[in-house]
């Protein structure tokens, strides 16, 4: 495709599996619509330039050293890596702008992850436009932003005692919905998410990886609160699917596995890129997926279970008790399982990323919220959407073999199939030309070239 003179647009991706994914897409919906691409990252985790040929890539220093490059506290990275990254991006982004004013170009706007707050800065200093992508629900989004309020009306730090209360301010939320990580300092948290919406609301334009029809509501009340463009223009892999861009290797087999199984028989397992389990709870989800009885595709992570290499913990003999029924994989190309007509349900830690691919393939939800937006995903799936249930940890083997049956065989999940039918249709069509989403990635494009 003949590129934009002059129409450089640099993005900077989180290097999160559930915020690279969106962004690497996000980078080439805007290619295929004539812009020329650089892509930004950290040395951690740092995507394959070898599988974007479109797009020049650069990586900055993290500053993160030995122990510090781990996920095992999400809000101590990220917030590491906002301080840590300020230099480096500030003087390679100036260095680039000079050199680009010498050669005659210019770098339209800058793209980044929300949750690299310090960026505006950056953006500021260097005067150049700078959008945010949120990765996230519009509705998690609300409850971020409400963190203050949340304290003030002593809803945060959560309470045993008042879990199940509703919270008026966010409905349908209850206290033990409110979006919150864990992390060894809850002032950290509560002090990222209060800079990650400043600094959101003082950017040039939110897109958004949701769709207009899905969170119309929340979309609506955001609009009424912020006076900056805001462009739903998701489920972004509906356009670009993320296979290229996986920092973890796939195993293909479960395809060949899944073919060989009837249609909407089988329950696909899969707790994302960051969860940790115990061990207890490891062996409490083997047990309900084997007395469930039903065909199951499940994806153990290496590092899923705390302490555990792998299958360690697993019951001596459950692979040959559960014999062909069962199959366990380090990874899925979870976009093609999901769209294999023998999957019939999926259990989910809820991230914003596999709610909207299920959501795409019709495949009601069993959720099972961890962290952060989880919880309010999972709220939403199961009693605004109505198109799946929540465990809300509560990983007894009894309780999981429950929920799986009444999914996946007893007339409510069947009513639930029928429900998620009709996403699945709106969010087929939202992309396609005159669809709500195309329409606002044409507006978006024209946004930017107007910079």
């Amino acid at each position: 495709m003949q590129q934009r003179l002059g129409q450089q647009i640099i993005l900077f991706p989180l290097p999160l599996q559930g915020h690279l994914n969106p962004m690497l897409q996000l980078a080439n919906l805007l290619y295929s619509k004539g812009f020329s691409i650089t892509i930004v990252h950290t040395e951690f985790n740092s995507p394959n330039p070898a599988n974007h040929p479109n797009f020049t890539f650069h990586a900055i220093a993290d500053g993160l050293k030995g122990s510090q490059a781990s996920t095992q506290d999400s809000v101590v990275l990220v917030s590491l890596l906002n301080i840590n990254c300020f230099t480096p991006f500030h003087d390679w982004l100036s260095e680039l702008l000079s050199s680009k004013i010498s050669d005659g170009e210019s770098i339209t706007c800058l793209i980044t992850d929300a949750i690299w707050h310090f960026a505006q800065g950056v953006a500021d200093r260097l005067n150049i436009p700078r959008l945010v992508l949120k990765t996230s629900s519009v509705s998690s989004f609300a409850g971020f932003a409400a963190i203050p309020l949340l304290l003030e009306k002593g809803y945060l730090p959560k309470r045993e005692s008042l879990l199940e209360e509703p919270v008026p301010e966010l409905p349908p939320l209850r206290v033990k919905d409110l979006p919150v990580i864990k992390t060894h300092d809850p002032e950290d948290f509560y002090g990222l998410m209060s800079s990650v919406e400043r600094e959101t609301n003082a950017s040039a334009g939110i897109i958004w990886n949701t769709f207009e029809q899905l969170e119309e509501t929340s979309l609506n009340k955001l609009r009424q609160e912020i006076g900056i463009p805001i462009f739903p223009v998701g489920p972004l892999h509906k356009f670009f699917t993320a296979s290229s861009s996986r920092l973890l290797a796939q195993d293909l087999s479960s395809i060949s596995w899944l073919n060989q199984q009837a249609t909407n028989t089988v329950l696909y397992v899969s707790f994302g890129s960051l969860a940790t389990i115990t061990e207890t709870e490891f062996l409490e989800i083997a047990w309900g997926l084997a007395n469930s009885k039903q065909p199951f595709l499940w994806v153990v992570r290496p590092g899923l279970v705390c302490n555990s290499e792998w299958l360690e913990p697993l019951p001596k003999g459950f692979l040959k008790m559960v014999g062909g029924r069962g199959k366990i994989i380090k990874w899925a190309p979870q976009q093609e399982v999901l769209a294999h007509p023998a999957i019939g349900g999926f259990w989910t830690h809820s991230g914003w990323n596999s709610t909207l691919e299920s959501l795409c393939e019709g495949v009601p939800m069993i959720c099972f919220p961890c962290i952060g937006d989880q919880m309010v995903n999972s709220r939403y799936v199961s009693h605004i959407w109505k198109v799946g249930v929540s465990l809300e940890k509560r990983l007894k083997r009894e309780e999981i073999e429950r929920e799986i049956r009444r999914v996946m065989v007893e007339n409510e999940g069947q009513e639930m199939r029928e429900r998620i039918m009709y996403w699945k249709e709106k969010l087929n069509s939202c992309s396609r030309q005159g669809g709500s989403s195309y329409n606002y990635l044409e507006s978006l494009a024209a946004y930017i070239s107007s910079f």
